[in-house]
């Protein structure tokens, strides 16, 4: 395929992969490491589909240096992967697991000796089991852990790495891990899971702190997700407005404003509760050095039912081309995304970085992946021209790995693997980016 002719972005922008321990590194039981809520929920029969697990995953943990190889080749600027807090901490506390803590002391060094930045999360959805057994997100004790364990961390790897994400997509591990089930730790606690947003954040700000004090810098990946209401009818507007409230002001009104939005529709107070306490929102509202925005599509949103227990329904998004995954393909929403996030927060907006973008397709020959992704960096030069201070982007994945509650079933990766074998195949789309990243202006 024809190297794209991409509109200029500029010399300093960052060009990446992202990835996340649970779903690439394996090695479960290996080295001290913990069991997470993961581990637990995925062997609960059912929760997984077809029953497959993360224990192999991509076998990451023995075949990093395999893995950096792909990354040297592919000429990325800066890698994203997540640490496992409970290879780090098994339960959560106290001392530091040393084997594991090696794990990340290796990658590390192999990145920066490939030229590639290491840009870790230290949260990516892999809570150690202990601490959900001590009630989890739900209680504000997690959040003073995290902290802990950022501290511990950041006291390891800290002399060589700069940037932080403290968090990955907050909005998605509380309602599909606390408020609907869908995933780790498999909780249905509906509206009753909002705590898990605010101790979330709260960690995100004592961990932020913890990070400073060894000179990094801290940003939060946020999934987020431009709403349309289905129509013009007052009825899908305010059911709209109720759902950007929930899914994406909830996690960027309090890091920017220092408030929580109106939750009013919800039959929420500004307190969330009572878990709101004097001073959390001056912790998590401490300037960030910048925001990773995590976008795959847009939502359609109308007014829900008589009777319902929220105050809007998803509407379906006809008319679009739509991934593997079933999840409709919209560029120009990550265009609109960062320009109403630029917009909504004006100065208190640190620079942007898209820290995840990705798709699910079958196959090697991958057209449909490097049209997507062709489309998308398009949207964000889009944005770029327009004002948005956006400063990298990050495809989601390298490797076809664990997704979640999917199994192995669906392929984000630029590299194909056969989990059987662990064998590693560059699919086409990893040439086009290899591409695409060597004609950019340095």
């Amino acid at each position: 395929m024809p190297l794209p002719s991409l509109p200029a972005l500029p010399a300093a922008f960052v060009w990446g992969v992202s990835s996340s321990a649970y779903q690439v590194e394996g090695a479960t039981t290996e080295d001290g490491r913990g069991t997470s809520v993961w581990d637990t929920f995925a062997a609960r029969p059912g929760a997984v589909r077809d029953g497959h697990t993360a224990v192999t995953a991509c076998d990451h943990y023995h075949r990093w240096p395999e893995d950096v190889a792909l990354l040297k080749g592919l000429g990325v600027d800066a890698y994203r992967f997540s640490i496992a807090w409970p290879r780090v901490q098994p339960t959560g506390a106290g001392p530091a697991n040393q084997a594991g803590l090696g794990f990340y002391d290796r990658l590390t060094d192999g990145l920066l000796e490939a030229g590639i930045t290491p840009v870790p999360t230290l949260y990516h959805w892999d809570l150690p089991q202990a601490l959900e057994d001590r009630g989890g997100w739900p209680a504000r004790e997690t959040a003073y852990r995290f902290a802990d364990y950022a501290a511990v961390v950041a006291g390891r790897l800290g002399d060589r790495i700069r940037d932080w994400i403290t968090l990955n997509e907050p909005f998605v591990h509380m309602a599909f891990g606390y408020a609907l089930g869908y995933h780790a730790p498999g909780r249905t606690l509906m509206l009753d899971a909002l705590p898990v947003a605010h101790h979330q954040l709260l960690g995100h700000g004592l961990a932020a702190q913890a990070l400073r004090e060894h000179g990094g810098r801290v940003l939060i990946a946020n999934n987020c997700s431009p709403v349309r209401p289905a129509t013009d009818a007052p009825r899908d507007l305010a059911a709209a407005e109720a759902y950007d409230a929930l899914h994406n002001r909830l996690f960027n009104d309090p890091l920017f404003l220092g408030r929580y939005p109106d939750l009013s529709p919800f039959g929420v107070e500004g307190d969330l509760g009572g878990v709101v306490r004097n001073g959390d929102l001056a912790v998590i509202s401490a300037p960030l050095d910048g925001l990773g925005v995590n976008y795959y599509n847009p939502t359609v949103i109308r007014a829900p039912a008589a009777g319902a227990v929220l105050p809007f329904d998803e509407a379906p998004l006809d008319g679009v081309p739509r991934t593997a995954f079933d999840w409709p393909v919209v560029p120009e929403g990550l265009t609109d995304l960062l320009l109403g996030l630029t917009r909504r927060y004006g100065d208190a907006l640190p620079p942007l970085t898209v820290t995840e973008n990705g798709c699910s397709y079958p196959g090697t020959d991958d057209h449909e992946r490097i049209a997507f992704l062709d489309a998308h960096i398009r949207a964000v030069a889009d944005a770029v021209a327009q004002g948005a201070d956006v400063r990298g982007y990050f495809v989601w994945t390298l490797t076809d790995n664990f997704e979640w509650a999917e199994g192995y079933h669906q392929r984000f990766g630029l590299v194909h693997v056969d989990h059987a074998t662990q064998l590693r195949t560059p699919k086409a789309s990893y040439a086009w980016y290899r591409d695409v990243i060597a004609a950019q202006p340095r």
